[in-house]
């Protein structure tokens, strides 16, 4: 069963930044669905929590360039 975190993200200011996340993150195995906004500073996260942990999640969004809150 699936499972979703929203995170908040600081760094992304714009549709670019949204997408150079999602991209990231939805190359990860277990990643079911990514939803970014800039606007609202944050990342919505669907995955399988088998496959992946959020520790990982969150390492990808740092070595994406972004911070965490």
């Amino acid at each position: 069963m699936s499972e979703s975190i929203t995170l908040h993200v600081n760094g992304m200011k714009c549709g670019g930044c949204e997408a150079t996340l999602k991209n990231k993150l939805s190359e990860l195995p277990g990643i079911l669905t990514v939803a970014p906004s800039h606007q609202h500073k944050e990342v919505i996260v669907e995955f399988e929590p088998e496959e992946i942990d959020v520790e990982t999640i969150e390492d990808a969004i740092i070595d994406a360039g972004f911070y965490l809150d």
